[in-house]
Formats: structure tokens, C-alpha cells, sequence
């Protein structure tokens, strides 16, 4: 029987606005199997970043329970929160979130070494190779362009071999070249290391691409398709 890796029973997020409290996810209830590959699509605003915030345990969810490989996450605090990070989770971010002090290679490097990897080096150097930029290692954030800063944070996700990769619009600033190496790099980490995948994508080639589609509306999540699943997973409270 095939382990769940990510469950939610209820979350729920609600921020304080200048007019008064506004909810941007309704209460949600799902689970992802191990080595699911799951891809979260709706339109702008509707909640997907922040509902993937939340699995990585960046946020914080206002009600409700997560479990990340049975570990319950709404019981810890930040610091437990990133050591289960660094040992579980690869994050591509859609803004990036390179440090601009550290060249490509040293970015890509720095989770390996916080995971205490003596191969950091090595593995960051073969990685870059696998993402079309090992002549641009020595360069910065800021002498790269918008695709290139892309898959250097696709590369730093990759390199300790995480449980759950997830991705927030992993090809938004690809080119159709480059889009294609690194869906293939995705699917490949899913597949060959059984490493759950947890997309948010506009791109409904690459949502095609995964076992399962979930549609994000008004901050509320429906299943769109399944292999196995064809029912709604997440309904209003009540």
C-alpha cells in the first residue's frame, strides 16, 4: 500500500485587512500519495501559492491540520518547521529567491551544505550541467536573465533529492527549449526517485502531464481528474 506524504484536514487561511478579515483559502481536505505527481491550476488570486505556502510549511494555516509524511506540522515551531524542510522538501520559487551575494553554483550549493553534504560541490556542479547553465556558475543573480535565475532555483530545489518537490510556476520564465528540459528534469526526479510532486502551473500541457489535476477557485480546491479519482476533495465547512 502506497504511503500518503502530504494530508489536510480542514486548513484554512485568513488574513486582517485594512477592511476588516478577508479568507483566502476555505477549509481543505486532501491527501497526496507518495511519489504522486499532483498539479494545482485556476486562475490569478485564486489561492494556489498560498495553499502550496502552507504544505511547505512557510505559512502558517489560521485552522486546520497538516501532516507531511505523518509528521503533524501545525505542532511545531519555525525552526522545527525548516529542519523538516531541509530534510523533506524542495521548493521552486516563482520569484526565485536567490541569494544575490552567492553566484549560481554557490546557490545552488547552499542546501546540500546545510544538510551537511560533502559532495555539495559536486552534485551542484552536475546539476547545473543538467539545467543548460554550467558556463554560467560563476555568475550572480543580478548578470543573469529571468530564465537563467529560473532554472538555477530549479537546481537548487533538485539537489538534496527531496521527499515533495514543489513548484510554483516552474516554467513561467522558460523558454519552449528550456521549458521542455525542465519539465523533463521534473518528471524524471518524480519518477526515477519517487519524489512527490506538487506543481501550480497556468500551463495545462504540463498539468496534463501530471497523475492528478486540482482546480483552485475563490480559495476553494475541486479535483479536476485521476487515475483513480473523480470526485470532489475539498468542500465549504459544514
Amino acid at each position: 500500500m502506497t504511503p500518503t506524504m502530504i494530508k489536510t484536514n480542514g486548513i484554512s487561511k485568513t488574513v486582517t485587512t485594512t477592511q476588516g478579515q478577508l479568507q483566502i483559502l476555505k477549509p481543505i481536505s486532501f491527501e497526496v500519495k507518495a511519489g504522486e505527481s499532483v498539479a494545482i491550476v485556476g486562475a490569478s488570486g485564486s489561492g494556489k501559492s498560498t495553499l502550496l505556502s502552507l504544505l511547505a510549511g512557510l505559512d502558517e494555516v489560521s485552522e486546520g491540520e497538516i501532516y507531511i509524511d505523518g509528521q503533524a506540522m501545525q505542532n511545531m515551531d519555525e525552526e522545527q518547521r525548516a529542519q523538516l524542510r531541509g530534510a523533506k522538501v524542495g521548493f521552486i520559487f516563482q520569484s526565485f529567491m536567490l541569494v544575490q551575494s552567492l553566484t549560481a553554483l554557490e546557490n545552488i550549493m547552499l542546501p546540500a551544505e546545510i544538510a551537511g553534504h560533502s559532495d555539495a560541490k559536486k552534485r551542484a556542479l552536475d546539476i547545473l550541467e543538467l539545467v543548460g547553465l554550467d558556463h554560467r556558475g560563476d555568475h550572480y543573480p543580478n548578470q543573469l536573465s529571468g530564465g537563467e535565475q529560473q532554472r538555477v532555483a530549479i537546481a537548487r530545489a533538485f539537489i538534496s533529492q527531496p521527499k515533495i518537490l514543489f513548484a510554483d510556476e516552474p516554467t513561467g520564465n522558460l523558454d519552449a527549449a528550456n521549458s521542455e528540459k525542465i519539465e523533463r528534469l521534473l518528471f524524471e526526479l518524480n519518477q526515477n526517485s519517487n519524489t512527490t510532486l506538487i506543481l501550480v502551473t497556468h500551463d495545462s500541457v504540463l498539468a496534463g502531464k501530471c497523475e492528478r489535476q486540482l482546480h483552485m477557485q475563490a480559495g476553494e480546491l475541486t479535483e479536476v481528474s485521476s487515475s483513480s479519482v473523480s470526485e470532489t476533495i475539498a468542500q465549504k465547512a459544514g
